[in-house]
């Protein structure tokens, strides 16, 4: 055990946010690879949905900080996935390729995760971070970067629910510190 943290498990946190990015802020890509590096930086591995976009962009900045990368793909298969879905291989150490298409594979992105992190995004992000919030799981919101994540906060005002765990920053390393921190109260210590 290191830091009250079984050293065999380390946390697994999941970048959500746009495949197609052309509504993101002009910052946006380069702050979910700075949060990429961050996580690998504070001990965790990434997980993605397996696409392109803000996701792949924070598997870049896992991978410049050698970090490990696991991709859940809506795909059933290798070919499915680069054809069908016309999905990117690159970046990922392990990609599971779930068969459940974007509904199905959404769910055990976020089940198989410790925390989720929205960046930018639009519906599917939207779809991730709110089986993420049924599921009280730590919530970031990286504010700044356009698409829902710049809507989630008045959503949770108009959605009579409380805030859950979700935390909002605009700067990648303080948000993950929040998240990493929300996520350490959900582990067992021995």
């Amino acid at each position: 055990m290191k830091d009250g943290r079984h050293i065999h498990l380390k946390y697994k946190i999941c970048i959500s946010g746009a495949a197609e990015t052309g509504h993101c802020a002009p910052d946006a890509l380069e702050k979910t690879k700075e949060l990429g590096r961050e996580i690998v930086r504070q001990g965790a591995v990434l997980v993605t949905g397996a696409t392109t976009g803000a996701p792949l962009w924070g598997a870049l900045g896992a991978k410049e900080e050698n970090g490990f990368v696991i991709g859940l793909s809506p795909a059933s298969s290798e070919v499915e996935h680069v054809k069908k879905y016309q999905l990117p291989l690159d970046n990922h150490d392990i990609i599971i390729y779930t068969g459940f298409g974007y509904a199905g594979r959404n769910l055990l992105l976020t089940r198989s995760s410790d925390a989720v992190i929205v960046t930018c995004g639009r519906m599917g992000t939207l779809n991730e971070f709110t089986i993420a919030f049924e599921d009280k799981k730590p919530i970031g919101v990286l504010t700044g970067t356009g698409g829902i994540a710049d809507e989630l906060e008045e959503l949770l005002a108009k959605a009579h629910r409380g805030t859950g765990k979700v935390v909002f920053d605009s700067d990648p390393k303080k948000l993950l510190a929040k998240v990493m921190e929300a996520v350490a109260k959900d582990k067992i210590e021995d």
